[in-house]
């Protein structure tokens, strides 16, 4: 799942939108394709990634300092997202939250902090589901309901 469906599929998806003028979107979807494809490396035993560690502990702190960036990472495309809309900035939001107590789990080897995490991963999968059914059936002209995402009205110089 993380290297083909969270992977190549983002990874695909954003080097789509690069040539349809979508850089927000060009850009967040080959980020997180990427992230999944070096995550799924790094997981993958005939890697020999995670057995390059000498402990547990060592590999676990590892993995946080990979998810605290890809934190930032994903702080900044909220910053960029506050223009957008509010499901942006839930998403990204929401995102970045997930991806903080993720790394502090990995940190301490706190367990319910991590489940904390996953199920934050859960919200914020929800809401990119939501938005990506939404611009679905805004692709549609013939799409029965349509589903606000709370777009600010761009502002004209």
């Amino acid at each position: 799942m993380a290297i083909f469906c969270g992977g190549l599929a983002q990874l695909l998806a954003g080097m789509w939108e690069f040539p349809r003028g979508n850089t927000f979107a060009g850009a967040a979807f080959t980020s997180y394709g990427a992230f999944w494809l070096s995550y799924a490396t790094v997981q993958l035993p005939f890697t020999g990634v995670r057995a390059a560690y000498t402990d547990t502990e060592e590999f676990a702190a590892a993995i946080g300092i990979y998810l605290i960036t890809w934190c930032l990472v994903t702080f900044w495309f909220f910053i960029a997202a506050l223009r957008k809309s509010v499901a942006f900035i839930a998403l990204f939001g929401f995102l970045t939250v997930t991806f903080l107590v993720l790394a502090i789990g990995d940190f301490y080897l706190a367990v319910n902090v991590t489940k904390a995490g996953g199920i934050l991963g859960v919200i914020t999968a929800f809401i990119a589901y939501y938005i990506g059914l939404s611009e679905l059936l805004a692709a549609e002209d013939m799409a029965v309901i349509r589903l606000p995402l709370g777009v600010f009205p761009k502002r004209v110089a």
